[in-house]
């Protein structure tokens, strides 16, 4: 993929706090109006002219986007191995990492480079706009500061969130607890299993106890490997088990994300229980997700999902159905269907709470 680079010096003539890169990928943020009132993707050398406060924050940036801007309704598996080599190649030389990204797709994004960037320990601050940043009322120009903020931001040396994480709306939330919740309005994203890990008003609030503690000699090391071969089943009353049927054992699938009612609970006919066990037995993956946007998933607790647990499927407990997605591909793409049935109930970047 071919990439363009910027630098800008926000800081001259003195020196820089920090060495930040910012990588755009498209979509309504770094959009702006051509003289016939078509929107095209905006000039990142012109953005101390649209953001002047930029200055304020010190810092050396270093702007990489892609050549042509990806509406994140078409970001694929592929974008993400895109950034996170980018972030792996630049790792050394850059304190912390700002992605720019559409917002429809961004907390699986989010939850991917969370998966793939292991050891991790600088910050990596996704976010967006709901409006572009030329407009007047847009929310751009706050979110980008504040994220650029908080990828700079240190204490005592260290980086202060050394983690993947989602900045919208005066929030800082964890990149594979977050789900896109709104398009109208600006508070865009909720981790309704997590609470914020700071919120930005007069001064940055840390939850300190909340944030990933990581040695800050930790190794990164970068995982791509990707196993697309992943499909939803989303439960609803009158569902047939035989469209289930039909999708759980398509030629190729390797995994099924079974979207199930409150803390785990699926329909206890037979017929849907055998299409399921026949999936299990033929080496598929079915891991159980709740449809509620908070609690989690006890596979036992009723009797509607002691049936599940029997017959094999593991429980998600409280993963987003992003954050499975994302972990389910790189697991078997990086280690095969065995030891991703071993690794799915761990918690490997905070994506779920162990039990």
């Amino acid at each position: 993929m071919n990439l363009k680079r910027v630098s800008i010096n926000t800081a001259l003539p003195q020196k820089p706090k920090g060495r930040i890169l910012i990588i755009y990928t498209g979509g309504t943020f770094g959009m702006t109006y051509d003289n016939e009132g078509v929107l095209i993707p905006f000039d990142f050398s012109l953005i101390l002219e649209h953001l002047p406060t930029l200055k304020t924050l010190a810092l050396e940036l270093t702007v990489v986007s892609f050549e042509t801007p990806i509406d994140s309704s078409n970001m694929i598996p592929e974008h993400w191995q895109v950034l996170a080599k980018i972030i792996y190649q630049n790792y050394e030389t850059h304190d912390g990492f700002v992605v720019l990204h559409g917002t429809d797709t961004m907390a699986y994004t989010a939850s991917a480079l969370s998966f793939m960037l292991e050891g991790l320990s600088k910050p990596v601050i996704f976010t967006g706009a709901q409006l572009p940043i030329t407009e007047a009322r847009s929310d751009a120009r706050e979110n980008l500061i504040t994220a650029l903020d908080f990828a700079s931001a240190v204490k005592d040396g260290r980086p202060q969130v050394p983690e993947v994480c989602i900045y919208f709306d005066y929030e800082l939330l964890r990149g594979n607890r977050s789900k896109k919740v709104e398009s109208m309005q600006f508070d865009a994203f909720d981790s309704g299993n997590y609470p914020p890990l700071a919120k930005a008003g007069v001064k940055m609030d840390y939850n300190y106890s909340l944030i990933r503690s990581v040695p800050s000699n930790t190794k990164l090391n970068l995982r791509t490997n990707i196993e697309p071969n992943v499909a939803i089943v989303k439960l609803f009353p009158g569902l047939q088990p035989s469209i289930i049927e039909s999708i759980i054992l398509s030629p190729g699938l390797k995994a099924v994300i079974l979207e199930t009612y409150g803390s785990g609970n699926a329909p206890t006919s037979e017929p849907l229980l055998n299409a399921l066990k026949r999936a299990i037995d033929k080496g598929i993956i079915v891991l159980n997700i709740s449809q509620c946007s908070g609690g989690m998933v006890t596979q036992g607790r009723y009797e509607t999902s002691r049936e599940l647990l029997r017959i094999g499927v593991i429980g998600g407990a409280d993963m987003t159905t992003e954050a499975a997605v994302t972990k389910l591909m790189l697991l078997m793409g990086e280690y095969g269907t065995e030891k991703a049935k071993q690794l799915l109930p761990l918690s490997l970047a905070g994506e779920l709470t162990e039990s």
